[in-house]
């Protein structure tokens, strides 16, 4: 008797004793999703609730400003700007294209190359060396660059590296077969020291888009930067697409004139 006594006690107080309020749980816990713990603060990898991320007015057009932001932040988050690596990488990025031109611009108004070397093909040549040994430095100096930032762990995954490498692929494909269409020479400046092709190449690529060695080159770079998942490489090949749409500004326009006054002296003779 005293048992049973002793349970219906015990059964009046769990009724009795107020129940307390059941937790609140929002964010990513409240989908069931697995919370990442890899991340180095709550701030770095932002989680909201359903309600913050629903328009305030659902009749109004509503703008991702505070998710865009935030990736945004969290991009440039895994830059340093001021590294060494990164500073070298982007000096080797906008210093090619312009020591080329300005070497090139120089033979075509002096000559210098050419006399010096002994032919314009020579010269051509030896220049030719120098753009690819400047372009090996750069490739290097990207890629120390990406090897010594982190990496964004969202791209960090097998389809990504795949879409990086396809990417990387097309690029190749651009190239090599501008290359292939262009000759040595064609490539590597030889209108600026007076080796003049007959007719203008219309063959692939150049029957896709205007220049396609350019475009490929920073596809290449772009499929890099995707394949090791690196902010670092997608804001150098930003980059990279800047310095060759400015040195397409110049170069288009200079060869231009360089088969008008082919022509022009042709009609002369």
């Amino acid at each position: 008797m005293q048992a049973a006594a002793r349970l219906q006690t015990l059964g009046r107080t769990d009724r009795s004793a107020p129940s307390s309020p059941a937790p609140v749980v929002t964010g990513c816990h409240a989908t069931g999703q697995r919370p990442d713990y890899r991340a180095k603060s709550s701030a770095a990898w932002p989680c909201w609730s359903p309600t913050e991320l629903a328009p305030p007015n659902p009749g109004r057009r509503w703008h991702r400003t505070k998710v865009d932001s935030s990736a945004m932040t969290l991009l440039l988050g895994y830059v340093k700007l001021a590294d060494s690596t990164f500073a070298a990488a982007a000096l080797c990025i906008a210093f090619n294209p312009l020591f080329w031109n300005v070497v090139a611009r120089w033979e075509h108004k002096t000559r210098v190359l050419s006399r010096v070397c002994g032919s314009p093909y020579t010269a051509c040549y030896c220049l030719g060396a120098v753009i690819l040994l400047l372009n090996f430095i750069r490739s290097h100096c990207f890629t120390e660059a990406m090897r010594s930032q982190p990496k964004l762990e969202g791209l960090d995954c097998l389809s990504v590296y795949y879409a990086g490498l396809a990417v990387l692929g097309i690029g190749f494909l651009f190239v090599i077969s501008s290359f292939l269409a262009l000759g040595f020479i064609g490539t590597f400046l030889g209108d600026y020291f007076g080796i003049l092709k007959e007719e203008k190449v219309t063959s692939f690529p150049f029957n896709v888009m205007d220049n396609p060695m350019y475009w490929g080159s920073t596809a290449c770079y772009l499929g890099w930067s995707i394949m090791h998942a690196s902010p670092t490489g997608l804001l150098l090949t930003a980059v990279v697409a800047v310095s060759y749409m400015i040195a397409m500004l110049y170069e288009g326009p200079f060869t231009e004139e360089i088969y008008q006054q082919k022509q022009k002296a042709a009609k002369n003779k």
